[in-house]
């Protein structure tokens, strides 16, 4: 399974970290992406990272302020958010893509970390 954590709540313009740590999954073989989900939104996708290519995917909404990376070695993908606004409040989940390509749909995800953003 997938375990996320390192939400929590900050003022705007602050940052978080987030990481993704496989528990008896390899995350090595995969791409893994980050989806979050605020009430009464659809979920987003905002990062992903392939495993083959190191290709990134952000959306417009957090460009140039998310950064997504992966530590194979300590099976962990992480996603830094910086400048945050009260717009990026939301559960954030990570994600296991069916192979190394971003675009392909997820199979397992974890259980969601909160990031509350004060403004």
């Amino acid at each position: 399974q997938l375990q996320a954590s390192g939400g929590g709540l900050v003022q705007a313009g602050g940052s978080l970290t987030l990481s993704c740590v496989g528990s008896g999954l390899t995350l090595a073989y995969y791409a893994i992406g980050w989806s979050r989900q605020a009430p009464g939104r659809e979920p987003e996708e905002v990062a992903c990272i392939s495993n083959k290519d190191g290709s990134l995917i952000y959306p417009h909404s957090v460009k140039g302020r998310f950064t997504i990376s992966r530590d194979d070695a300590k099976n962990t993908v992480y996603l830094q958010m910086n400048n945050l606004t009260h717009e990026d409040t939301a559960t954030y989940y990570c994600a296991r893509k069916l192979g190394s390509n971003c675009h392909l749909g997820d199979d397992r995800w974890g259980q969601g970390t909160q990031v509350t953003v004060s403004s």
